[in-house]
C-alpha cells in the first residue's frame, strides 16, 4: 500500500490541489490559476470565490485521475488551507470554497480531514522542496522541523518574516517577528509591471526582464528597521522611474533589486536578534532567478513550482500530521 494524503488550497489567484506520499514525493501538483482581466491588478473576494468554484471540479478530475494511476496508492487523510494566517481572526472568503471541497472529500472516504493555514502551506511546502534535494528526505526534513528557523512569506497578499518554530500538533508554529508595515512585496511587483503593459501577475515578466537587462542599476535607499520594512516607496520610485527611462528591463531590475536588498537588511537584522538561525525564502515573489541571485548567500529557497500558490505544502502537512497519529 502507498499511503497518499491530499491538500487543497484555494487562494486569491490559484485553485490548487495536491497528492503527497508519506516519504515526500509529490504525486500531484496541480495549479488552475483564477483569470484576471486585462490591465486590472487584482481580484474581488467574491471574483475569486466563483472562479474557484468553476475550477474545483477541473481539480476533483486531476486528483481522481493520479488516485487511479498511483500504484496501489491508498488515501487516508486530506488537509485544507482554511485561513491566511495562523492568527486570530484571520479570514477570507475564497478560503471556503476550499474548506467545503475538502470536507466533501473527506467524508465521502471516510477519512480524517486537517485544517491549516494558507502560510503555513507556503512554509511547509518550501520545507520540503528544500529536504527533498537532500536526498534523504526524511531526515533533512526532521532537521528543519525539530528546531527554530526564519522563515519569509513574500507575496502580493504577504510580506512576512516568520520565526517557525516545532508544534506537536500543529507541526510547527508560525510567529511573525517583521515585515513589510504598508504594500507587499508582490503588490510593488504587479503595480509596476501591470503600469509598464504587464499582464497580471507581472512577476515572471518582470523577472526575465530583469535578468535580460546589461545597463546600470539605479540604486534607491531602502526602508528597513529591524525585522520591518516599508515598500510604498519602492512603488513610487519605480513609476518615476518608468516615466523617466520609459525602459522595461532598467525598471523590473531596479524593483526586483530593491526588494532584495530590502530582504536581505530583514534577515541580517533577525539573525542578530534571533540568532544565526537558518532562513527559507518561500511564496511566489521568491520564484523570481534575479532575486534568487541576490539572496541565495543568505538561506534556502523552495524550487519554483513549490514558491508559487500550492497545495503541495498543505498535502505534507496532512502526511506529517497523520504520521505522527498514526505513527505510519
Amino acid at each position: 500500500m502507498t499511503p497518499l494524503f491530499l491538500g487543497i488550497d484555494t487562494s486569491n489567484y490559484t485553485t490548487s490541489a495536491a497528492l503527497a506520499g508519506s516519504d515526500g514525493r509529490i504525486f500531484l501538483n496541480c495549479k488552475l490559476p483564477l483569470p484576471v482581466k486585462e490591465g486590472e491588478r487584482g481580484l474581488r473576494q467574491s471574483d475569486a470565490v466563483f472562479h474557484h468554484v468553476k475550477n474545483l471540479p477541473e481539480a476533483a478530475r486531476a486528483v481522481g485521475d493520479a488516485l487511479n494511476s498511483a500504484e496501489d496508492g491508498t488515501l487516508l487523510a486530506a488537509g485544507v488551507s482554511s485561513v491566511p494566517r495562523d492568527a486570530e481572526e484571520s479570514y477570507m472568503p475564497c478560503f471556503l470554497s476550499g474548506a467545503a471541497a475538502a470536507e466533501m472529500a473527506a467524508n465521502v472516504r471516510g477519512i480524517p480531514l486537517y485544517r491549516f493555514s494558507h502560510q503555513a502551506g507556503h512554509v511547509m511546502a518550501a520545507v520540503g522542496s528544500v529536504s527533498a534535494e537532500e536526498g534523504d528526505f526524511r531526515s533533512a526534513l526532521d532537521r528543519w522541523l525539530n528546531g527554530p528557523f526564519l522563515a519569509f512569506h513574500v507575496s502580493g497578499g504577504t510580506t512576512d518574516l516568520l520565526l517557525v518554530r516545532p508544534d506537536e500538533e500543529k507541526i510547527f508554529s508560525v510567529e511573525r517577528i517583521g515585515g513589510s508595515k504598508d504594500i507587499n512585496g508582490g503588490q510593488a511587483v504587479d503595480r509596476t509591471g501591470v503600469r509598464m503593459g504587464f499582464s497580471f501577475p507581472a512577476g515572471r515578466a518582470m523577472d526575465e526582464a530583469a535578468l535580460a537587462y546589461g545597463g546600470k542599476i539605479p540604486k534607491a535607499r531602502i526602508s528597513v528597521d529591524g525585522a520591518c520594512c516599508c515598500l510604498s516607496g519602492l512603488e513610487n520610485r519605480a513609476a518615476a522611474l518608468w516615466e523617466e527611462c520609459g525602459d522595461r528591463g532598467a525598471v523590473s531590475a531596479f524593483t526586483l533589486d530593491f526588494l532584495a536588498r530590502t530582504l536581505a537588511a530583514m534577515a541580517e537584522n533577525a539573525r542578530r536578534e534571533y540568532g544565526d538561525l537558518p532562513v527559507l525564502f518561500a511564496g511566489g515573489v521568491m520564484s523570481s532567478v534575479y532575486v534568487r541571485r541576490i539572496l541565495s548567500p543568505l538561506g534556502r529557497f523552495a524550487d519554483a513550482a513549490f514558491s508559487s500558490d500550492n497545495a503541495a505544502g498543505i498535502a505534507l502537512l496532512t502526511a506529517e500530521r497523520y504520521r505522527r497519529q498514526h505513527e505510519l
